[in-house]
């Protein structure tokens, strides 16, 4: 099996990953490389336990790959949860080309999204598949030095710094480690050398046994010292030589030279694009503590914000090019004043921020807009365009921080008197790709129709899509990857969540002529004291920022808000429609039913209308195409039929699971010994065995339906701690959470009591139905439709029972074996 050479051989695989590190923003990519290389490892071992072919080595190591990444990227889709299947295998197509594009379109060093993840780990377990066969099989180890420099081709392909020297020194040293394993296990085939030392001399020897009185002494560590200080040496110089040439490293020795360090010259700040990890943030389910802070705002805390997007390339909003200097840290130092802010009125705030030990990589601060004093340790700095507030190379997780910024305050009047805007300013936040499509400004003016004021035009965008435009706030909807995403979202679907309704919106103003850019970072978040608010990953949040002459970047809020939208989004006072248009009749007014009808008529017709002539009642085929496809047709009916049969095995096994619980609980005999009206239910106070049944049912249905719709479950947990974590996590309102510890008090009374008033049973199921709507309402449709199509409890029962089969299978396999034996001694 070569066991020592697998492990060497995929040590080294892992040595030389550790140059792709450039690439990403975090370290957890390393360790889905070395899951990766495990099970790759284990194919192969299994491939050489069982003597399969050589080229089957790396096939077996390809297959158990595969069951690692079903595992891990397409569980739910698999069968069992780990067997690959059509659906798990689409999926990991569609995740690692939604990784590929991630890839190909973010700058380096990337977030480690799962797609990105996806190509990680298959990218190192293929190499390690190629070193395991090249090295252990084939035993040519020299050869397998090739896939293992494929993998340092990566980021020097990409970055322009390439990899340190101390990443090429572990791949090097790794690879030199297979060298000497390889050639370890060639000599040691033919017999430990020894020395024979006889009376004129010594005589070397192989595998020979000394005659008697003879000393014998290894000769090899002297060889082994020799080889391991030319490999120590030859990596020395592999490091040091580069270095020492003029030009081949750009800042010198160690990075001490050339460039300069931190505070010399410019810099260019490179970060991932802000907007990958917002619809991560809004979906995870366990909604953790971004931040807390306090503040003295007397009219309530505005939104937190992280980065400022001024540039749209046709299909996303991204920030233009940033270059930090010595010059832009902040040192206590008064920041410059926000951009146009010169008539309205506004008032000081001062906000204490405390980010959470757990935020890893925010090297943006999230700081009310505009600030004007940030006081924080370590090497921050201001963009005095946008007032962004960044680091080159520290975090702000587990900082605290103070922020003194100028809120403004102008109103409607205000609003609509600002006329004419900086050159500066429209030259660069006006601009609008010649690509966007005709239907999309045409929108835009049908929209605003009518709007005599940029604050006018503004107002209606902001209430068409929010109220009249037939929006819907959507967490399931993919993220826009194209310009085609967008005009999609306003032209036919409708359904988004912030980004794209605050891209469309920002869009859509500069159509119009008003400068716009889309702003990213967190809602004010949820008050839990007078003063002190805390944001969670929920509260995630994009938005868009218009410019006007006098009171500068003014926040607008498109996005619908509440229990149908971003819950704690929070529209401006200024941006609602006032009914005089601040001193201009009829300019924001309410639309009238004939004045909305027309957007909507516009937004329809371009594409709505030939997409249903395109495909027409028959579907877009001919009278021939209909006849002749009438049989062939059959077996993808049949086909369609029996997956819809089988996808729905999970569903009816949960529907029947609960319907067999409460159907057995039901037709119990029940405890006829005391006075039915004593508890309502027939039977005596301290009830019966049937209680117990009502409770642990109750507890199991409820346990079963968490698991369902993917919330953590602790088995370690008592019910009244389990009852009491759910609730906090999922924030309960007072009916589910009542519901929800009656249930657990049943189960501890059923556990632990002996005498007790337990509940009847119809509460206690009205309770689950309770508790089940409530975990429903809590989490995204997509984990909903899982729990109701593919609920992994019912997944969870068949592997059980799988288990419960084999196991009685093999006793009986042992004692059918066994019955020779037993009739002899008899």
């Amino acid at each position: 099996m070569r066991i020592r050479m697998t492990v060497v051989a995929g040590a080294a695989t892992l040595a030389c990953s550790v140059g792709l590190y450039p690439l990403f923003a975090s370290g957890k990519w390393f360790w889905t490389g070395v899951a990766a290389v495990l099970a790759v490892m284990c194919g192969a071992l299994v491939s050489r336990r069982l003597r399969l072919p050589a080229v089957l080595d790396p096939l077996c190591g390809l297959a158990m790959l595969l069951l690692y990444l079903t595992v891990a990227y397409s569980r739910g889709e698999a069968w069992l949860g780990f067997v690959p299947s059509p659906g798990s295998l689409s999926h990991l197509a569609d995740l690692a080309g939604d990784g590929w594009h991630a890839a190909n379109r973010y700058a380096a060093p990337v977030p480690l999204v799962s797609g990105i993840g996806l190509l990680v780990a298959a990218g190192v377990g293929v190499v390690a598949a190629l070193v395991d066969l090249l090295a252990v099989r084939l035993r040519r180890a020299a050869p397998a030095g090739l896939p293992l420099l494929a993998m340092y081709s990566v980021p020097a392909a990409v970055r322009q710094d390439g990899v340190g020297w101390l990443a090429f020194g572990i791949g090097a040293l790794g690879f030199l480690g297979l060298l000497m394993a390889d050639a370890r296990e060639q000599v040691g085939g033919w017999g430990r050398a020894v020395t024979v030392h006889r009376r004129g001399g010594e005589l070397p020897l192989a595998g020979a046994e000394p005659p008697s009185g003879q000393r014998v002494e290894p000769d090899g560590g002297r060889r082994a010292a020799s080889g391991r200080r030319i490999a120590a040496g030859s990596v020395a110089i592999a490091v040091l030589l580069p270095m020492a040439i003029p030009g081949v490293h750009p800042r010198g020795v160690f990075g001490l030279g050339g460039g300069g360090g931190a505070g010399q010259g410019t810099q260019t700040v490179t970060t991932p694009d802000p907007l990958v990890s917002l619809k991560r943030e809004l979906t995870r389910l366990d909604d953790s503590i971004v931040l807390t802070y306090r503040t003295d705002d007397p009219d309530g805390p505005d939104y937190l914000r992280l980065y400022a997007l001024d540039r749209f390339d046709g299909d996303r909003w991204t920030y233009s090019r940033l270059s930090s200097s010595a010059a832009d840290r902040l040192s206590g130092r008064t920041l410059p004043p926000p951009p146009g802010l010169s008539i309205a009125p506004v008032h000081e705030v001062t906000t204490r921020v405390t980010v959470s030990g757990g935020v890893r990589d925010m090297t943006f601060l999230p700081v009310p807009y505009a600030p004007s004093q940030v006081s924080i340790k370590g090497d921050w700095r201001v963009h005095r365009q946008s007032l962004m507030i960044y680091s080159l190379n520290d975090s702000a997780g587990g900082r605290s921080y103070t922020v003194r910024s100028l809120r403004a305050d102008p109103t409607a009047a205000d609003l609509s008197a600002a006329v004419g805007y900086p050159a500066d300013v429209v030259a660069h936040y006006t601009a609008v790709p010649k690509n966007i499509p005709p239907q999309v400004r045409t929108l835009a003016q049908n929209v605003t129709a009518g709007a005599s004021s940029a604050r006018a035009q503004a107002v209606k965008l902001q209430r068409w899509f929010t109220l009249t435009g037939g929006f819907t706030y959507d967490l399931s909807t993919p993220a826009p990857q194209h310009g085609n995403d967008l005009v999609d979202f306003l032209l036919r679907s409708k359904r988004g969540y912030c980004e794209q309704f605050a891209a469309s919106m920002a869009l859509m103003a500069r159509i119009l002529g008003i400068p716009s850019r889309v702003a990213m970072g967190y809602t004010a978040g949820t008050q839990t004291q007078p003063g002190t608010w805390v944001v969670r990953s929920r509260d995630a949040h994009a938005w868009p920022e218009l410019y006007f002459e006098g009171s500068g970047w003014v926040r607008f809020e498109p996005t619908p808000a509440g229990a149908a939208g971003q819950g704690t989004a929070v529209t401006p006072g200024y941006s609602q429609p006032s009914g005089t248009g601040g001193g201009r009749p009829g300019d924001d007014a309410l639309p009238s039913p004939s004045a909305t009808s027309g957007p909507d008529r516009a937004s329809a017709s371009p594409q709505a209308a030939p997409h249903r002539n395109d495909t027409g009642p028959q579907g877009g085929l001919t009278e021939q195409d209909a006849g002749n496809g009438g049989m062939a047709a059959a077996p993808w009916i049949a086909g369609g039929v029996l997956v819809l049969l089988l996808l729905a095995v999970p569903m009816a096994l949960r529907a029947l699971t609960r319907r067999r619980r409460w159907a057995a609980l039901a037709a119990k005999p029940r405890d006829r010994g005391g006075d039915p009206g004593q508890d309502g239910r027939g039977g005596a106070p301290g009830g019966g065995s049937d209680d117990d049944g009502a409770a642990h049912a109750a507890w199991r249905e409820m346990h079963a339906d968490a698991l369902d719709h993917g919330l953590e479950w602790r088995p370690s947990d008592s019910p009244r701690a389990a009852a009491r974590r759910l609730g906090e996590l999922l924030e309960l309102d007072a009916v589910p959470a009542e519901a929800l510890g009656r249930i657990a008090r049943a189960e501890e009374l059923a556990r632990y009591a002996r005498a007790r008033a337990a509940e009847p049973p119809e509460r206690l199921r009205a309770d689950v139905r309770t508790v089940r709507a409530a975990f429903a309402s809590s989490v995204g449709r997509g984990a909903r439709w899982r729990a109701r199509v593919f609920p992994p409890s019912a997944m969870a029962q068949a592997r059980s029972a799988l288990r419960d089969t084999g196991s009685r299978a093999a006793d009986l396999a042992d004692r059918l074996n066994d019955l020779p034996n037993r009739m002899r001694r008899r």
